[in-house]
């Protein structure tokens, strides 16, 4: 049975697919069937930007103890990057790649 669990939310960062680096402007967020991790539900991850297309997508599927893990992880090496001074939020920035036009270029 589905369970209909989703969510969206903003995003800035990359992400890389087998034709090059796009810029990921979304992250949706959902715990139902995987598509091909096999297990009856898994959380599902998809980092996308969808003004550029269905190939601007990175999905992974993980169990939900591996997702506990790695929103554990996450947040402890968010936690120790911002006590040493390391985080310098910029919501506006762009992901500075030299090459990322090139993952825009038709062909």
């Amino acid at each position: 049975m589905c369970t209909m669990i989703a969510q969206q939310i903003p995003a800035l960062g990359s992400g890389k697919t087998a034709s090059g680096w796009f810029d990921v402007r979304q992250a949706n967020v959902s715990y139902d069937h995987p598509f091909n991790l096999g297990v009856e539900h898994a959380l599902n991850l998809d980092f996308v930007n969808e003004a550029l297309g269905p190939g601007a997508r990175v999905a992974v599927e993980l169990t939900a103890e591996s997702a506990r893990g790695l929103a554990r992880t996450i947040l402890a090496v968010l936690e120790r990057a911002e006590a040493g001074g390391h985080i310098v939020e910029e919501p506006h920035a762009h992901p500075p790649h030299a090459h990322a036009a090139q993952a825009h270029a038709p062909g």
